[in-house]
């Protein structure tokens, strides 16, 4: 019998391994900025068509690479970085594996120029498929030019998979940004089919980050800074009243790497737990600079996963220097007045006798302002006030009567479309359990509905209908109010916006991300427009989707979750009696549309046996 084991050819065993570290444009874009950052370049230039796909353009006036060097560059675990087992835990660059340009190779055409400063000429390089299919002496600036077309042309199936150019775009988008938040001293642009998207000139770290996100940022931001024996922690934590429910900007750095580390960023959250609404997160920008051989992070092919060796210690520091920068911010400085020239108060000493009384106020108890009206005041017209004044109060209390009130109705008028179960036997009157729960009977026992979440289902159908029909209410307010977005979130209104205006919001452009909001959705009075924009952005942003019923239900289920009753709030009978017959309108009264319970129902066998 013959053997069956063979050895891969070495183009297959490229592209299999390719997978792990170029899953898409934004992954490429990653390891050539990555590399042109090592080089030493201080400006990065990068253009992308048709997000990626097309064509990657990556310019850098680093230092460059010889001909051979070039050449050799391209071989897999051909690397500058390190030379031994050993340097791994000692790394100040970003790249050490040599496995990039390989990649890169194996699954597109890659088209490099490059020169050395001190060089007369540069070489002119062209590979496919990992093949060389040409190398010839050219001019060309000092540094490298990374051309890199048709990605994945030889692996269709690999490029079938991937996603629409908004979502590659906002994936590479996300990469640079990561980079360009690690290295403020870098001149960095992007480019997306001619149209600049960042000019990021050489500034100081906040700086940077206004640039990226907006001059909305700038106030929200805490300065915090900690120097340890075990390393340094600097950045920024935004303050608690700029928490939100979706999209907040958080990062970790670790020395120059961007990564993610699930247990700090509670180490971040514990100081703020009990100033911000549960669920809701803040902003932060943080940097750590640790011995390298404290770290690894040679565990993930993206290195975004990085293992710390005193990381219970790291995490109390962090804590600590969140709540220091936080502790601050709040601080009350006391006011030291000028006591100089003031004038001589006597103190007030009850068991002196006083030459003067205190003030008496004659008042008549008796007096009522609605019996004693001169007589110059009254009409045959107001003959009868009393009875109708308390006929109209106890009106005022039946649900509907009055449309010019309809406003502060908690729950939006029901559907005739959907057939309301049946529910004689439900209990009129109901209760409200710890400001959280409604509880009524039923024919099968005791019904425990979860307020916010039942209000949420309710609001979630309504706004839908809106979204699907295009006839939201909008109401105008008096003062318009301002929304700065991030680059990222910018792309992305703009293909949104129609469904954000068929919700009846109304928004005008003012250039230079920012827009103008005119409108809201009627009934959601008290509500920050603001927060409710960049809430349906960041869920907009998380679907990263093309279909139109998809951007729908997430629009009109971030604005659900914005208006929806919270917690706490305590609701009248008729109130609960709506909600409940709302609730039973929609097609699905059990769970809320991302998948939460929203009633149970404790059968009458279990509540006798518990009492018997």
């Amino acid at each position: 019998m013959s053997d069956i084991i063979q050895l891969l050819p070495e183009a297959v065993a490229n592209q299999i391994a390719a997978g792990e570290v170029i899953q898409r444009p934004a992954s490429m874009i990653k390891e050539l900025v990555e590399n042109a950052v090592d080089a030493g370049a201080t400006r990065i230039d990068v253009s992308v068509t048709d997000a990626g796909k097309t064509a990657v353009q990556v310019i850098d006036n680093g230092q460059g690479m010889s001909a051979s060097d070039a050449r050799r560059a391209f071989d897999r675990h051909a690397t500058s970085k390190i030379r031994r087992a050993d340097d791994l835990f000692a790394l100040r660059t970003m790249g050490f594996r040599g496995e990039a340009l390989a990649s890169i190779a194996a699954v597109a055409q890659v088209e490099l120029k490059t020169r050395r400063p001190n060089d007369d000429l540069g070489t002119h390089l062209f590979i496919a498929a990992s093949q060389v299919q040409s190398q010839e002496p050219c001019a060309t600036t000092p540094g490298s030019n990374f051309l890199i077309e048709n990605l994945f042309f030889n692996i269709p199936a690999r490029r079938k998979f991937l996603k629409s150019n908004a979502t590659e775009l906002n994936h590479i988008i996300t990469a640079f940004e990561r980079i360009a938040l690690v290295y403020p001293n870098i001149h960095f642009t992007l480019q997306s089919n001619g149209t600049e998207i960042f000019n990021l000139p050489s500034v100081l770290l906040k700086q940077r980050i206004v640039d990226i996100f907006g001059k909305r940022i700038s106030q929200d931001l805490l300065s915090m800074n900690v120097e340890t024996s075990m390393g340094k922690i600097s950045g920024f934590v935004g303050k608690p009243e700029s928490a939100h429910k979706k999209g907040a900007h958080q990062y970790f750095f670790v020395n120059g790497r961007y990564m993610k580390h699930p247990y700090f960023n509670k180490a971040v959250m514990l100081p703020l737990e009990r100033m911000i609404p549960s669920g809701e997160q803040v902003p932060y920008f943080i940097y750590f600079d640790v011995p390298t051989e404290d770290i690894d992070v040679n565990i993930h092919p993206t290195k975004t996963e990085i293992k710390f060796e005193n990381e219970q210690a790291v995490w109390q520091i962090l804590s600590a220097a969140v709540k220091e920068a936080v502790g601050l911010f709040n601080d009350v400085p006391t006011i030291d007045f000028n006591t100089d020239s003031r004038p001589d108060i006597p103190v007030f000493n009850a068991q002196a006798p006083s030459p003067t009384s205190a003030p008496r106020i004659n008042y008549n108890p008796h007096y009522n302002p609605f019996e004693d009206v001169p007589a110059r005041h009254h009409s045959s017209a107001s003959s009868g006030w009393e009875q109708l004044y308390t006929e109209q109060k106890t009106e005022n209390h039946m649900p509907g009567l009055f449309p010019e009130e309809s406003s502060n109705e908690l729950i939006p008028p029901t559907d005739s479309a959907h057939p309301q179960p049946h529910l004689e036997d439900k209990s009129p009157a109901h209760y409200q359990y710890k400001g959280r729960y409604i509880l009524t009977a039923v024919k099968s026992g005791l019904m425990i509905i979860d307020q916010h979440r039942a209000h949420l289902r309710i609001l979630f159908e309504q706004y839908l209908r809106q979204a699907t029909q295009h006839n939201g209410i909008s109401q105008k307010v008096l003062f318009p109010e301002v929304v700065q977005l991030s680059t990222a979130e910018d792309l992305i209104v703009e293909k949104i916006m129609p469904e954000i205006e068929s919700l009846g919001f109304e928004l005008t452009s003012l250039g230079a991300r920012s827009y103008a909001i005119h409108a809201v959705p009627a009934g959601l009075d008290g509500i920050a427009p603001t927060e409710m924009v960049h809430d349906m952005i960041a869920s907009a942003l998380e679907k990263s989707t093309t279909a139109q019923d998809e951007i729908h239900r997430s629009l009109a289920l971030s604005l659900a979750r914005t208006a929806a009753v919270p917690y706490g709030q305590v609701l009248g009978n008729d109130e609960m009696e709506n909600m409940v017959n709302s609730l039973f309108a929609c097609p699905n009264v059990n769970y809320t549309p991302d998948g939460k319970k929203i009633l149970a129902i404790l059968p009458q066998t279990d509540i006798d046996r518990l009492l018997n």
